[in-house]
C-alpha cells in the first residue's frame, strides 16, 4: 500500500493539475511501447504489461472504471500477443498481414456488441461522468489490440480513431499529461501505419 500511495502523491504541477509518479511512468512506457510495436520489436509486449498496471492505478482513480478494467484485459491480450509473435506463424515469425472480410465482419459486430454492453453496465453501475465515451474508447482498443497481437496492418487505423476520442475525453479529465501521451500516441501510430505498410508490400514482394 505504501508504494501506491507513494504512485498517487503528486510530483509537479501541470496547467493547474497536480501530476503523479502513476501518471508520468505510464507517459513514458507507453511511449516506448508504441514506438516498440511500430517497429514491430517483441519487447513492446513487457513494456505494455507495465504500462497497463500504471494505467489500471490511474484510471481508478480517475473514475475512467472501463478503462481501467480495459488495461487488466489488455495485459491477457499482451500474454496471448507475445506468445502469438513468437509462435504464431506456423513456426515462422509472425509477418504483417490484412484484416480480411470475414475477420472484420466478427471484429466489427464483437466491437458494438461491447460498445453498447458497456454503456449500459457503466451508466448504470457506476458514477462515470462520461459513459458513452469510456465505453467507446474501450471497444475500439480491445479491437485495434486484436489486430496488433495479429499483426493486421488496419489495426493501427482503429487505434488512431480511438487516440482521437481518447485526447479530448483525457483532458476533460484533467488527465493533461496523459492527454499529451496519446496526442503522442497518434503520431507514433501514423508511423507505425506506414512502416507496417512497408512491411507488408515487402512481404507480397518476396512472396511473388
Amino acid at each position: 500500500m505504501d508504494l501506491l500511495n507513494a504512485l498517487r502523491e503528486p510530483l509537479f504541477t501541470w496547467l493547474g493539475t497536480p501530476v503523479s509518479w502513476t501518471e508520468l511512468l505510464g507517459f513514458g512506457s507507453g511511449a516506448l511501447c508504441v514506438w516498440l510495436v511500430a517497429r514491430q520489436h517483441i519487447a513492446n509486449w513487457p513494456i505494455g504489461i507495465a504500462n497497463n498496471l500504471l494505467f489500471i492505478l490511474l484510471f481508478t482513480d480517475s473514475g475512467l472504471y472501463a478503462d481501467a478494467a480495459l488495461q487488466v484485459v489488455f495485459i491477457a491480450l499482451a500474454c496471448y500477443g507475445w506468445w502469438a509473435w513468437i509462435n504464431g506463424g506456423g513456426g515462422e515469425r509472425l509477418r504483417v498481414r490484412r484484416t480480411g472480410s470475414r475477420e472484420w465482419a466478427w471484429l466489427l459486430s464483437a466491437g458494438a456488441v461491447g460498445f453498447v454492453a458497456l454503456w449500459l453496465l457503466l451508466d448504470h453501475a457506476t458514477d462515470s461522468t462520461v459513459p458513452q465515451w469510456d465505453a467507446l474508447t474501450t471497444a475500439l482498443s480491445l479491437m485495434a489490440t486484436y489486430g496488433q497481437c495479429r499483426k493486421r496492418v488496419e489495426s493501427w487505423w482503429i487505434w488512431i480513431t480511438a487516440d482521437l476520442v481518447y485526447i479530448p475525453l483525457y483532458a476533460y479529465k484533467d488527465l493533461y499529461l496523459t492527454s499529451l501521451l496519446y496526442a503522442g500516441f497518434l503520431v507514433l501510430c501514423v508511423q507505425g501505419l506506414r512502416s507496417w505498410r512497408r512491411a507488408l508490400r515487402h512481404e507480397v514482394v518476396a512472396a511473388a
